[in-house]
């Protein structure tokens, strides 16, 4: 519902100011670049009336006008491409955004308003970052790309043919397995994505922050192998790992959001206090004076790739049939103990073979996340120490006074 009553001359005004911010962005960058441009900051406003108008004498009833409109704006487009082609320049992004202009216009009136602002938004923004996308794109080699379109292609193939239903008594739920391969692999390639567009050009400690919504543990080893070359960086990569361990925490909150909501009332404030333990335990790990320089640690993979997301779902599948099994033979200090062993690896997959969302809450799943989480952490502490022996000291005073802390919260409930 919305607050605002989106009058006919309200959405006149947001028409205007919509082809204003578009017109903004081409005027800007005819004067920033030298190029030639379909329209500016007087051309594009006009587009948008223009489709304003069309989509209000279709509402009155001339319903011919909308894609006479449309056919006049190709038409104009279509000119002034092949006119600025013979003039030797090329390019079809402006005269594709005046198109959209008009589209967002006509929707203004016809449609939701925010689906207007947010296709006007979306579209200044790729206009704006040309460039920028231009140098993400070309950090990306060929078998990256060819690593995402194969699992898409996998998903689509395999997803709908998936029986969206239990078997066994583990409630092994096959459509269910591949929606968390799906979910986990998309978390970790949006870091990737941004560790692929900011990584390289800022200091270790963004390097970690993005690399953790990866990989936590690929991205300890990493820096500890940074810190392993350059011992005058070892507080910077001791900052970073720390940096990394931290977004393990919240990653695991979107994950237990989206996937086990149920779960969320007791650990949400569990593990937002853990992150932001980590975080403080970060500040300090400096020393200062000490030069902050430009990261780049080629370590981290692709989470689309087919084989580790087919590898993940195995993984999972046995997790949830050992978990179930020791928890009904030994009970939960069985399942406590199991759940310390597995944390010493990758804790994803066994977090979320636990977060069945056909069980109800328990004591005891709750008590294996977090203690799975604490022997993670410990596990990631002797790595980055084994592979910068120097920091030693400072390296398991943080992480041991962080693994200590999770053991009230373990308890407490």
């Amino acid at each position: 519902m919305n607050i605002i009553d989106w009058t006919t001359e309200l959405r006149l005004a947001l028409a205007l100011a919509l082809g204003f911010l578009v017109g903004l962005e081409r005027e800007s960058t005819k004067f920033e670049r030298m190029s030639v441009i379909f329209g500016g900051v007087r051309t594009y406003p006009i587009i948008a009336l223009f489709g304003f108008g069309c989509a209000w004498l279709q509402r009155y009833g001339v319903t011919i006008m909308l894609p006479i409109g449309l056919l006049v704006m190709g038409g104009l487009a279509a000119i002034a491409y092949i006119t600025k082609t013979k003039a030797g320049h090329h390019g079809f992004t402006s005269e594709a955004s005046a198109l959209l202009t008009f589209v967002v216009g006509a929707l203004c009136l016809l449609a939701d308003v925010w689906i207007a602002m947010a296709i006007a938004v979306v579209n200044t923004v790729l206009l704006s970052e040309k460039a920028e996308l231009e140098t993400y794109v070309d950090s990306f080699n060929k078998v990256e790309f060819l690593a995402v379109l194969k699992f898409i292609l996998v998903t689509v193939i395999i997803l709908p043919v998936l029986p969206d239903k239990e078997f066994t008594e583990f409630r092994l739920n096959p459509t269910r397995i591949w929606q968390v391969v799906i979910l986990v692999s998309t978390i970790g390639f949006v870091g990737y994505f941004l560790y692929k567009r900011f990584g390289n050009k800022v200091g270790l400690w963004l390097s970690g922050i993005l690399g953790g919504i990866v990989s936590s543990t690929a991205t300890t080893i990493a820096v500890g192998r940074i810190a392993q070359k350059s011992p005058n960086h070892i507080g910077m990569a001791l900052q970073a790992a720390i940096l990394a361990s931290s977004m393990m925490y919240l990653r695991m909150l979107v994950l237990i959001m989206i996937i086990n909501p149920a779960y969320l009332a007791a650990l949400w404030w569990k593990l937002v206090l853990l992150f932001v333990v980590g975080i403080v335990l970060s500040i300090r790990s400096v020393p200062e004076g000490e030069a902050e320089e430009a990261s780049s640690f080629p370590n981290l993979h692709n989470p689309f790739e087919v084989r580790p997301s087919i590898a993940f779902a195995l993984m999972f599948v046995a997790l949830t049939i050992v978990s179930q099994l020791i928890e009904q033979k030994l009970g939960s200090t069985g399942l406590l103990v199991f759940s310390g062993v597995v944390g010493i690896t990758d804790v994803s997959p066994f977090i979320l073979s636990l977060l069945n969302p056909s069980e109800p809450v328990t004591r005891a799943i709750i008590m294996a996340i977090l203690m799975a989480l604490m022997s993670n952490t410990l596990a990631k502490s002797v790595y980055f120490v084994v592979l910068a022996p120097a920091a030693r000291k400072e390296a398991f005073l943080k992480y041991g006074v962080w693994a200590t802390l999770h053991i009230p919260l373990i308890v407490l409930h």
